[in-house]
């Protein structure tokens, strides 16, 4: 069964976040600056930037005139200041839930794949309006946790099937779509939209997915505790459900939940 104490979940080595998630984030990234419609020329925050994947697609398709990236890790911070578009942003480290900026600063603040990583989501939202101006609109989007859309959800389905624990991030209930929505109302934000985001990823075989999702740093430890029988059976398990094309190659869907609201003040 999954759990949100245990073996929590951390991502310093910012090469493995893109070989395992970073591809998964643009896919989303994509869809969800499409659904925003931002105009160029805006001042942005991108709240737990990570090693930046987010933050390259704001830049590159939204010509910001301000981009500011905070995460909590050190090594995701090196990472994403050393992307090609990287001299366009500030990066810097920092608390979701204690951004280091004024009121009124920002016309954008989003959070990319990370709300549920926020102990305290509440806190987070309420800090993402308190940094961005009058008009300006606080939108995220999240994996959704509880209906299979993770991109290590075959993973996860035949864990559970062998009654072996694994970690979940420390506020799950946050990827709910109705979750999000309370949290929205709840910090003030008005015009509230979501929207479903589904995406899709080829691997060239089984082992290429297996490499990428199921040996990601997030479930490393619990293969790692795996007797060499059950960790067998575990691969089996999961091929069986991730059927190949006649090349060989896996086609995986993923699917994460998007909000954004609009501040008014107040």
């Amino acid at each position: 069964m999954p759990t949100a104490e245990n073996n929590p979940i951390k991502f310093e080595d910012g090469a493995a976040y893109e070989k395992m998630m970073g591809v998964w984030s643009q896919l989303v990234g994509s869809q969800f600056i499409d659904w925003l419609k931002p105009a160029e020329g805006q001042h942005w925050i991108d709240v737990g930037c990570g090693n930046g994947a987010f933050t390259e697609q704001i830049i590159e398709r939204c010509s910001p005139v301000q981009i500011c990236g905070i995460d909590p890790s050190n090594a995701q911070i090196d990472f994403a200041k050393k992307r090609p578009l990287a001299q366009a942003a500030d990066f810097q480290t920092g608390d979701a839930m204690k951004l280091p900026f004024e009121r009124d600063c920002f016309d954008f603040a989003t959070m990319a794949l990370v709300i549920f990583f926020v102990t305290e989501p509440t806190k987070g939202v309420a800090e993402m309006k308190r940094v961005v101006r009058p008009g300006g609109t606080v939108a995220a989007y999240v994996w959704d946790i509880y209906s299979g859309g993770l991109p290590m959800e075959p993973c996860h389905a035949a864990l559970r099937s062998m009654n072996i624990q694994y970690p979940l991030p420390p506020s799950p209930e946050a990827s709910k779509l109705e979750v999000l929505e309370d949290l929205w109302t709840e910090a003030g934000l008005t015009a509230i939209e979501t929207k479903k985001i589904k995406v899709e990823r080829t691997f060239d075989s089984f082992q290429d997915f297996w490499d990428i999702t199921c040996n990601s740093p997030a479930l490393q430890p619990v293969l790692a505790d795996l007797s060499p029988a059950s960790l067998e059976r575990l691969t089996s398990v999961v091929q069986k459900h991730m059927p190949a094309d006649p090349n060989g190659k896996i086609t995986y869907s993923a699917h994460a939940n998007a909000i954004k609201g609009v501040n008014w003040g107040g």
